[in-house]
């Protein structure tokens, strides 16, 4: 946890993200382009060096803003920009499951503002979202909570029985640290780098 309050410190720009992001002010608003990127985000690559450049290789491919008009596009044309079948049918998912609270960001925060942890799968029952991607929607619906990956458990250090104890309890120290949970999400994830990639990747962050 010291490292992570050393990292909020020393980049006060993850402050900035996090607050954008709970304001589902990512990729100006483009619900469509969150929904993307927490589907690209479940294959487990590396985030800034591939999932981010997909993204906005969609962004720019794609003029899509709404649920509706994503749910439009065909699978196969998509496979051509990454050939990951399983992110797109979670794509594919998650959006025809926020359209039922609408076509645009609304959508996005009406869902998240009605989950919760307790049986948490009920409010997304999409095949291939796991904890780690409903919660990382979660966050961009505008949600204070943090995904319980690796790379924050290995930062954070929380005895914990499973990924649910992890998170009430993270969520728990973060608000006695007086920072917000989301704050200590994505400060682990850039605790990891040295100063030179930590500024190159934030860098990258204030445009998305």
């Amino acid at each position: 946890m010291k490292r992570i309050k050393e990292t909020l410190e020393k980049y006060p720009e993850i402050s900035e993200f996090s607050r954008k992001c709970l304001e589902s002010k990512r990729y100006d608003s483009n619900v469509v382009l969150m929904v993307v990127d927490a589907a690209l985000t479940s294959s487990g690559l590396n985030y800034f060096g591939v999932v981010v450049p997909k993204v906005l290789a969609f962004s720019e491919r794609y003029k899509v803003k709404r649920l509706d008009e994503f749910l439009k596009l065909k699978k196969s044309d998509l496979l051509n920009l990454w050939r990951n079948e399983r992110c797109w049918n979670v794509a594919f998912g998650v959006a025809e499951k926020l359209l039922e609270f609408g076509r645009d960001v609304k959508a996005l925060r009406k869902w998240a503002e009605s989950t919760a942890l307790e049986n948490w799968k009920s409010y997304m029952p999409v095949k291939g979202v796991g904890i780690n991607t409903y919660q990382y929607l979660r966050m961009m619906g505008g949600v204070d909570t943090v995904m319980p990956d690796r790379i924050v458990k290995r930062e954070v250090r929380i005895e914990s029985k499973d990924d649910i104890d992890f998170i009430v309890k993270a969520e728990k120290l973060a608000k006695e640290k007086g920072i917000l949970a989301v704050e200590l999400c994505f400060a682990a994830w850039i605790a990891q780098y040295d100063e030179e990639r930590a500024e190159r990747y934030l860098k990258l962050l204030k445009n998305i």
